[in-house]
């Protein structure tokens, strides 16, 4: 992981950019505190155990990382894999609409206050996942904070399916799509900057509406179309 990054060419682009994820995260929970309720209720109508999950993941520079979400898996399903697949039957009904809504993540705006995450930079990944799948340009992804959204995720969101289909193995998922997404989050490293990161933040609020709202399939996104341009 030497390779030096726009962002690390960019001291105070980058400062602004930490200062942006600890107002706009602490601005985000205060308003969206009504929205965690009714995700915490309904889950608590829907599935026996807590509100919250607890995963660990691999954050900046391979250390271990506790991200926070809402539950949407009964209780012990991630024993049975860190992967879900299009139609993962360990889902519960709450949970799904939590997940297709992304409101899921939101937890996560804790971790972009506390400094382990930021509003955009690459997902955060299972740590078996890194460590059995991650080439070592790949690992360039982790030399940054992991994010809420990035390029690789908004891919997922909308496209993820059609490469899993209803394989929610570790495998699968590493032969399939990996590789994919891990590439188009090196593109967004490699042309960071902090329009670039904005661009994001409304692609994805985008991405969420069409694909929650209407039966719209959302386009391959650019960064795609530049790293596969000839496939």
């Amino acid at each position: 992981m030497t390779e030096q990054l726009p962002i690390d060419r960019k001291p105070f682009s980058r400062l602004i950019k930490t200062l942006l994820d600890k107002v706009l995260s602490l601005f985000a929970l205060i308003v969206l505190s009504p929205l965690f309720l009714i995700a915490a209720v309904g889950i608590k109508l829907s599935s026996k155990g807590p509100v919250f999950y607890k995963a660990k993941r691999m954050g900046k520079d391979m250390t271990t990382l506790t991200i926070y979400k809402f539950r949407t898996m009964r209780v012990g399903a991630d024993k049975e894999g860190a992967i879900t697949g299009a139609h993962d039957s360990r889902i519960f009904a709450w949970g799904e609409i939590l997940r297709k809504t992304k409101v899921d993540e939101l937890p996560q705006l804790i971790n972009i206050l506390n400094g382990t995450m930021s509003i955009i930079g690459p997902r955060p990944e299972d740590i078996h996942i890194v460590n059995e799948y991650y080439t070592d340009e790949e690992k360039i992804t982790l030399s940054v904070l992991p994010g809420l959204a990035c390029p690789g995720s908004i891919f997922n969101y909308t496209h993820g399916d059609q490469y899993l289909e209803d394989e929610g193995t570790d495998e699968a998922y590493a032969n399939n799509f990996l590789h994919i997404k891990l590439a188009l989050d090196l593109y967004y490293l490699r042309h960071w900057s902090l329009w670039y990161d904005v661009q994001i933040v409304f692609r994805t609020i985008a991405a969420i509406l069409i694909t929650s709202f209407t039966k719209k399939q959302p386009d391959y996104p650019m960064e795609y179309k530049a790293v596969f341009k000839d496939k």
